[in-house]
C-alpha cells in the first residue's frame, strides 16, 4: 500500500507534543470558523479537518499500533470533536475511511482549515493581456505539519511538500489561526461575520422568539452554541433579548462554563455580569 500523506505517527518528539498542545489550545478558532462556514450560502473553506490518534493492539506482538489521521465534517459541542475519517489507515485494520468518531478535545493532535485569498485586480496595461494567477488556498493551523516542515532540510523540500497539499502553509515560525490575522488583528477577538450580522441577528430573534428558549436533545440553547463559537455580538444580543444565562446542558454546563473552559476571555465578563 502506498503511504498515506495524511498520517504521521511520532508521538514521542517533544516538539511534536508541543504542537499537539498548541492545536488543542487554539482549536476554538478552528471551530469558530467552521461554525460560520455552516451558515454561509456560498462556502469559503477549501478544507477543514482535525487530526487525532487511532490505535489498536498488534495481534502478534501485543504492542500498540498508532496512526494519526484526519477527520472532517466536523461538529463540536464544547467538549467533544466529532467527524468522519478521511482516509484509509496504513496499518490499522479495525477502522476504515468514513467511520464516525467522537474524540475529546484534549485528545486531538491538530486542526487545519484553508481559505482561497481574494484575487486583487491588477493595475497597468499588462493586466489587459494577462489573467491573474489562480491564488493558492492559505492554510491556518496545521501545527504538526509545520513541525514537520521545520524539520525539512531545504526550502525546496518544503515547497514540494506544500505543492503536494496544494496549500500555502507560509512561515513555519509564524502559524496563523485566524483568517486575515495580520491584516485585521481584531479578528482574533471576534469573527467579522459576528460583528457584521449583529443587526440581522437582532431582527432574527424578533421574528423567531422561540429560538431564544429552544433546547436541543442535549440541553444546548442558542446561548450555549454562540458562546462555544466565541461570538460576542451574538451572545450580547441573546442576553439582551432575555435568555437565561444560568440554563445548563444535560451535562450540567452553563454558557459561562464553556467560555471559561475554552478560554474565550472576551466572553467571560459578558456572561459573568
Amino acid at each position: 500500500m502506498e503511504d498515506n500523506t495524511f498520517i504521521f505517527t511520532d508521538g514521542t518528539d517533544p516538539k511534536m507534543i508541543e504542537a499537539y498542545r498548541k492545536a488543542r489550545e487554539t482549536f476554538k478558532y478552528f471551530w469558530r470558523e467552521v461554525s460560520w462556514e455552516y451558515r454561509r450560502i456560498i462556502p469559503a473553506l477549501n478544507l477543514a479537518c482535525v487530526k487525532a490518534s487511532f490505535s489498536e493492539k498488534d495481534p502478534e506482538t501485543g504492542n500498540d499500533i498508532v496512526e494519526h489521521m484526519w477527520i472532517n465534517d466536523i461538529d463540536f459541542d464544547g467538549d467533544t470533536v466529532k467527524g468522519y475519517l478521511m482516509n484509509e489507515p496504513n496499518n490499522l485494520t479495525s477502522i476504515k475511511a468514513d467511520d464516525y468518531f467522537e474524540i475529546p478535545l484534549n485528545e486531538i493532535s491538530d486542526w487545519l482549515f484553508a481559505i482561497t485569498p481574494s484575487v486583487k485586480k491588477q493595475k497597468g496595461i499588462s493586466s489587459l493581456f494577462s489573467s491573474p494567477k489562480e491564488p493558492v488556498p492559505k492554510a491556518y493551523g496545521g501545527f504538526t505539519i509545520h513541525k514537520m516542515r521545520a524539520d525539512m532540510a531545504t526550502d525546496a523540500e518544503r515547497k514540494e511538500h506544500d505543492s503536494y497539499w496544494g496549500l500555502d502553509f507560509g512561515d513555519f515560525n509564524h502559524i496563523e489561526v485566524v483568517h486575515e490575522q495580520e491584516e485585521k488583528p481584531e479578528n482574533l477577538i471576534e469573527h467579522p461575520m459576528s460583528r457584521n450580522m449583529r443587526e440581522d441577528f437582532i431582527t432574527f430573534l424578533k421574528d423567531y422568539p422561540d429560538e431564544l428558549t429552544h433546547v436541543d436533545d442535549h440541553g444546548y440553547t442558542l446561548l450555549h452554541k454562540e458562546t462555544i463559537a466565541g461570538n460576542q455580538s451574538s451572545v450580547e444580543v441573546i442576553l439582551k433579548a432575555g435568555a437565561d444565562k444560568n440554563q445548563k446542558t444535560n451535562n450540567g454546563k452553563t454558557a459561562l462554563d464553556f467560555a471559561r473552559q475554552l478560554n474565550w476571555e472576551h466572553l467571560i465578563p459578558v456572561l459573568e455580569n
